[in-house]
Formats: structure tokens, sequence, C-alpha cells
């Protein structure tokens, strides 16, 4: 009986030992485990804030834009509003898919109303005064030209710009535009046509009282101002776009919606 007991302690004994050395390995890989997942989590935390390094830019001082720059643009290649002879200068480079174009255009208050207090439109009790029917106002007064250039802004809004500028070949940009800046045009560009000339007629449907829709089924068929198009992008930087909407007050930059009363006291520098 003695012996029977002594064996049974061994075992007991080996199998503690050997239970011991398990749960050391197993301490060890937990450790392991947790040394790796910090390592990869402040990778992680890295990539985030530098995505790219190699792309990574310094910043820039702002862009100086000189006034010649801006009156090249008041010629027939480009959609344009007067001449550059006038004292004061409106520049907007736009993307008709771009939600904050469309609030700047002064045409969609459901879209205004959805991104906050900031933007709702004055006529609607809120602080905001869209620039683009401001300066529309200052142009057909005589007061003021315009130019507008397209830059890709939000992705969806390359076939409605070149609905723009067959618009502006026809003396309808405003009412094509006009049509395009709202809740409606602005649905219709991002879940419909989505840039897809298979839905061109979908987007010459939607037009077809403001233009003649034979004429802008070719037009858009044929890409005829896609070489505008790829110019005003080209062009863009060199005005100091980074983004859409930007405006120019002549040599002014207003990088994003502003609204009109932040535009305001420079315009009247130039009224006076």
């Amino acid at each position: 009986m003695a012996k029977k007991n002594q064996k049974m302690v061994e075992e007991i004994n080996s199998s503690s030992s050997n239970n011991k050395i398990i749960y050391f390995l197993i301490g060890l890989l937990f450790l392991f485990n947790i040394f790796n997942f910090l390592k990869i989590s402040n990778v992680e935390k890295k990539l985030a804030k530098n995505p790219n390094p190699a792309q990574q830019q310094q910043p820039q001082a702002p862009k100086e834009i000189k006034i010649n720059e801006v009156k090249k643009l008041f010629n027939k290649d480009f959609i344009h509003f007067g001449d550059a002879s006038r004292k004061l200068l409106f520049v907007e480079i736009s993307d008709p898919s771009c939600p904050f174009c469309h609030i700047a255009g002064g045409l969609n208050p459901q879209l205004a109303s959805q991104v906050g207090d900031r933007f709702k439109y004055q006529s609607d009790g809120g602080p905001y005064i869209p620039p683009v029917s401001e300066i529309k106002k200052l142009v057909d007064q005589g007061k003021a030209s315009f130019a507008f250039l397209y830059s890709n802004g939000h992705g969806n809004g390359l076939l409605a710009a070149s609905a723009l500028y067959c618009a502006y070949e026809k003396g309808k940009f405003w009412e094509v535009h006009d049509k395009l800046m709202t809740n409606e045009g602005y649905n219709l560009i991002n879940e419909q046509v989505r840039n897809d000339k298979s839905k061109i007629s979908d987007l010459v449907n939607f037009l077809a009282n403001e233009i003649d829709s034979n004429f802008l089924t070719k037009c858009l068929e044929s890409g005829k101002y896609e070489k505008n198009l790829n110019r005003d992008q080209q062009l863009s930087p060199s005005l100091g776009f980074q983004g859409t909407p930007h405006f120019l007050v002549n040599t002014q930059m207003f990088q994003g919606a502003y609204s009109y009363s932040d535009m305001k006291p420079i315009v009247d520098k130039y009224l006076q």
C-alpha cells in the first residue's frame, strides 16, 4: 500500500511539473501575441496619419494669382459672361456633382439644410448667402464679368459639365446650369447618370425643357468639349485650385463654399 501511494505521489509531481511547463509556454505565447498586436497597432496608426509617405507634401504657401491669368479666361474658348475689361471679375471652378457646389449655387436648399445650420440659406432663415446667384445678378447688371471652369471635385460631374459647355454654345448655359444645380439634378447626376455614356438619354430628358434634345444628344455623344474640360482641369491649379467649389474675386481666392457675405467686402472695393 505504501509503494502504491508513493507511485501516485510521483505521478502527481510529474504531472504538476508538466503543467508548469505548459503554463509557462502558454504565458510566453500570450506575451508574444501582445507584443505583435502592439507593434501592428503602431504601424496602423502611422499609416493612418501618413498613408503614403512618398506622396506626403509640405504645406504650400498661398498661391499668388496675377490679374492677367484671370483675364485670359475671358475669351471664346472658355465659358464666360462679360469681358476682361470690367473692374470686377469672378471665376468659379466647379463640378456639377459636388454637393458644396450645389449649395453655393443657391438652388438646392434641401442639400444645404442637410449639411448644417451654417449653410442654411438666408431665404430659409439661415445665415448663408449663396454666392453664385449674387454673382449672376452683378453680371446681369453689367457690373461684373464671370468665367466658369470645370474641375473634378466629386467624381460624377463630367457628363453634366459637358452639357454645360454644349448649353453655352447655344446661349442656354444658365438655363441648363440652374436645372442641374437643383436637388433633383444632384440626385440624377450622382445616383443615375454617374458619367455613364449609356445614360446620356436620361440627362437629355431631364434637360428637355431647357435645351434642344437632339442637339444636346449629338453634342454629348460626340465628346465635342472633352478637350475644353481637360484643359480646364489642367489650368485650375495655376489659379490656386485645391477643391470644388473654388472662387476668385479678381485675384482674391475663396477656397470653398463661402457665403457671399464673406466676398462682399472685396466686391464692394472694386465696385466703388
